[in-house]
């Protein structure tokens, strides 16, 4: 079983800065991948950018150019650097990953979220 806890949500405004971070816990064998999503009022939750074992990224057009992912595989954590804030960003912010764990003689992928945090881009 693995938790996810995120932080680092908040209020700021337009221009601004925040970064979040996901911090990974429990038993597994590695870690596949990870993902920030997102979820605004009255809309479906996207995908926001994605890191994969090998350390290669990838983000949604919106957010190119503005937020950064990265990872610490020490810590098992990861980080969500979120710059240029616009008022449409607002958002819960969700961890998401995908963490290989033995089952018998094979490696089996099991995915968990964590709980989000708040991030509000407002004046």
């Amino acid at each position: 079983q693995v938790q996810l806890v995120e932080s680092g949500g908040g209020l700021v405004q337009p221009g601004g800065s925040l970064r979040l971070s996901c911090a990974a816990s429990g038993s597994f064998f590695s870690i596949n991948h990870m993902a920030w999503y997102r979820q605004a009022p009255g809309k479906e939750r996207e995908l926001v950018a994605t890191i994969t074992n090998r350390g290669s990224t990838n983000y949604t057009a919106s957010v190119k150019g503005r937020f950064t992912i990265s990872r610490d595989t020490a810590k098992n954590t990861m980080y969500l650097q979120l710059n240029s804030l616009k008022p449409e960003d607002t958002a819960v912010y969700y961890c998401n990953g995908g963490f290989l764990d033995r089952r018998g003689l094979d490696l089996v992928l099991y995915e968990y979220w964590g709980q989000g945090t708040q991030v509000t881009v407002s004046s």
